[in-house]
């Protein structure tokens, strides 16, 4: 009887820390998640108010990309959070950006879309998965 209770006791300790790094995957997915719907939010507001402009990249780092653009009525705008889909620019650049003419602080590199925010998203995922799966499945072994 009392070796069926330390069992029991095992048991406990064993499944909250299983249920902790389930938990840990399930946040991480959901921000994930959001962070892909936030795109996709994005590129539907620029495509419900399409403009189109030629920007000049003023500068990239990790952080942002900076680009500056004239819109059709004279107004020069940088949005300050940078440029969605930056990869590959450099400063100096020309590129064809496209905005929202509501809201010309929401921009982005021309023909690039949400998508290609899927890709990157979807491999931590996986990665992360992996990772988790395994160590929930040898945590719970070590009862």
């Amino acid at each position: 009887m009392a070796d069926n209770a330390v069992r029991a006791g095992s048991r406990r300790r064993v499944r909250l820390p299983a249920r902790a790094l389930l938990v840990l995957g399930g946040v991480v997915t959901l921000i994930g998640v959001v962070l892909l719907a936030a795109c996709l939010k994005d590129d539907l507001a620029i495509e419900r108010r399409l403009g189109k402009a030629t920007a000049e990249v003023v500068s990239v780092d990790f952080q942002r990309t900076v680009v500056r653009f004239a819109t059709p009525d004279g107004a020069v705008h940088s949005p300050e959070q940078g440029v969605l889909y930056p990869a590959g620019l450099e400063p100096g650049q020309l590129v064809r950006v496209e905005f929202d003419t509501a809201d010309p602080e929401l921009a982005r590199v021309a023909e690039r879309t949400w998508t290609l925010a899927a890709l990157p998203i979807s491999t931590f995922l996986i990665a992360v998965w992996a990772v988790l799966l395994p160590l929930v499945w040898w945590v719970r072994r070590r009862l």
